[in-house]
């Protein structure tokens, strides 16, 4: 046997030393491998990661985070950041102006203009595509979180289609009013103090790049009248102008994306105002889902870096020294398994028999507080940490990531595993009828997700090692399938991450916590009524002021709101990783950018430094 393994080995060696050998080099051409498609192009549908790491490549934005940080801009198609202190923010808070830089070309050569910023941020609040991402710019702007809602306010009524062509007039008004020319500036007028107005206006924010005016028209877009902009919103994101193609002055030019394959093709613009990108054609093929092929194309240099998952991280690290592997990079998001407080109980198998009988549980069995505390001490947080995520994390505290230094307190109480504190809730949930009777909870995570699977079973492990009558059964469901269980409230217990939008507190307490939020408005009645009379007051008071310490305060105060209510397990605040032939220069990691890569500052070379 131990011959054979001997041959195994050196053949493995042999291989690998075949592989290096063939490594090409080409300091034009630069070739990124992931393992997911995007949804789209066009910046005011595009919600998901991969599309925002093809939109980036392409717009410009007002202005850039510094890089490297989450929390300092630098401008970029407007000349200066607004602040309080160079006039460019009113006094109030409400008033931002914004100077646009000029002689700035977009890809077909037109010349950027204040009117073109206007436009974009117009165009997009009222084609306002269901599930986007423009809430982020409708909230500030309007006080409300969709143009529809916006519109049905004003005409007081409680369906968009009931909505009289006068109030929709007066909406696209009162839109275009929101965003105004003056000169040579854009001037942003908001119904309130938005703290994190700037940061959603900062380049990896897809929703507000920057693209052409004419172009878009004269391709069929919406044609900047006020009459005529609902024939245009919402649409199905394939009959969108820019669902397949892009205008923006952004420093690579979107060529081709063969949806077949899953390949975008890049070429650096030539007119671009900071001066062309180094690397002449960068090319992202979202087509290898398979990890073995996508490392065998970083061995053989046909990839210059490939997506990662955080379990095969030794095998790359194998490869030293010709492949650069960075670890334990910052990166804004957390992990938490969701509880629905009042699970839809119609024809719902994950509910078993909907009673506490040690075959189910009741369609109200997350609403009890001590079930929810109870499971969140009987997950074994350092064993994921370390076996799971492999050091690539951090035990969450609660809903605001530990990334966001200035707003998180590494002393505030949190969860940890504490079996015997767990038996204690479960005792006393349900007036003792849980512990008596035991339960049976099925945990469904999404296929092919290996971490989450492995983060039920811990659960499962945790919660089954308490009480014989506890059991737990972890099942895979189909992406889509999870989506739509979870919009008709059929999912007793969901894991999902939350990555940001934007650096800031309020873009995770806002999801988790509040009442309209993405996560707390899918908890049941039961979860809602919590949120409005613990989270939203907090909420709504952490957006009111802008002292940076005032702030602080109340989100503390949220996060220990979140502690004593457990509307949520929060159980891992993630690190990100890079792995990239060593011939790559120039690269640094930009916590708030999700695709992590910025093409422009990126080049090849095989020189040492």
């Amino acid at each position: 046997m131990k011959s054979k393994w001997l041959l195994i080995l050196f053949a493995a060696v042999l291989t690998l030393s075949v592989v290096a050998s063939a490594a090409s080099f080409n300091p034009n051409v630069f070739v990124y491998v992931g393992a997911g498609d995007c949804e789209t192009l066009d910046p005011s549908q595009a919600y998901d990661v991969a599309s925002s790491e093809v939109i980036n490549q392409c717009y410009d934005n007002l202005l850039a985070y510094k890089t490297g940080t989450l929390d300092q801009f630098v401008p970029s198609l407007a000349t200066k950041v607004p602040s309080a202190s160079n006039g460019l923010i009113s006094a109030d808070g409400k008033t931002y102006t914004f100077p646009i830089r000029k002689g700035v070309k977009f890809h077909n050569g037109a010349i950027l203009t204040p009117e073109d910023v206007a436009y974009t941020f117009h165009r997009n609040m009222l084609e306002d595509p269901a599930g986007g991402p423009n809430w982020m710019l409708v909230e500030p702007l309007l006080g409300v979180t969709s143009i529809e809602q916006y519109a049905m306010d004003l005409a007081k009524v409680d369906d968009f289609a009931k909505v009289g062509k006068d109030d929709l007039v007066k909406t696209a008004q009162a839109v275009l009013k929101a965003v105004e020319v003056k000169g040579g500036n854009v001037v942003f007028h908001l119904v309130r103090p938005y703290p994190p107005f700037l940061s959603i206006l900062a380049h990896n924010s897809s929703w507000s790049s920057i693209f052409n005016q004419k172009w878009m028209i004269a391709g069929g877009d919406w044609d900047g009248k006020v009459e005529t902009w609902t024939k245009w919103h919402n649409l199905p994101k394939e009959q969108q102008t820019l669902f397949n193609k892009e205008m923006g002055t952004g420093p690579y030019v979107h060529i081709k994306w063969d949806q077949s394959a899953k390949i975008h093709t890049f070429e650096a613009f030539k007119g671009y105002w900071r001066g062309q990108a180094k690397i002449k054609t960068v090319i992202i093929n979202n087509g290898v889902t398979e990890f073995n092929t996508r490392k065998l194309m970083l061995q053989q240099g046909e990839a210059d870096a490939i997506y990662v998952p955080t379990e095969y991280l030794p095998q790359v690290e194998a490869m030293k020294p010709n492949v650069t592997v960075l670890r334990k990079l910052p990166w804004v998001n957390n992990t938490a398994m969701l509880f629905v407080q009042n699970v839809n109980a119609q024809d719902n198998d994950l509910l078993g028999s909907g009673k506490l009988d040690g075959n189910g549980i009741p369609a109200n069995f997350f609403s009890d507080v001590n079930v929810r505390r109870a499971f969140c001490y009987a997950f074994d947080y350092n064993s994921y940490i370390n076996q799971v995520a492999l050091g690539e994390g951090s035990i969450s505290y609660g809903p605001i990531p530990s990334s966001l230094k200035a707003f998180f307190d590494p002393k505030m109480e949190h969860y940890s595993f504490n079996l015997k504190k767990a038996a204690e809730y479960f005792k006393k949930a349900f007036n003792g009828e849980a512990w008596d009777k035991g339960f049976k909870l099925i945990i469904v995570y999404n296929i092919p997700n290996t971490s989450r699977k492995t983060a039920a079973e811990i659960l499962k492990t945790g919660i089954e090692s308490i009480n014989p009558k506890f059991k737990v059964e972890v099942q895979g469901m189909e992406w889509p399938t999870m989506l739509g269980r979870r919009k008709e409230n059929r999912l007793p217990i969901l894991i999902i991450g939350w990555l940001a939008d934007y650096a800031d507190p309020h873009n995770f307490v806002n999801p988790y916590l509040s009442s309209t939020g993405d996560y707390m408005s899918f908890a049941g009645e039961d979860g809602i009524a919590m949120a409005k009379k613990e989270f939203d007051p907090l909420i709504e008071a952490g957006m009111k002021t802008t002292n940076r310490t005032e702030r602080i305060k109340i989100y503390t105060q949220l996060q220990k709101k979140a502690f004593d209510l457990a509307p949520e397990l929060f159980y891992n605040d993630a690190l990100n990783n890079r792995v990239m032939r060593s011939w790559v220069k120039g690269y640094v990691n930009d916590p708030i950018n999700p695709a992590n890569y910025n093409f422009y500052d990126i080049y090849k070379s095989q020189k040492s430094k």
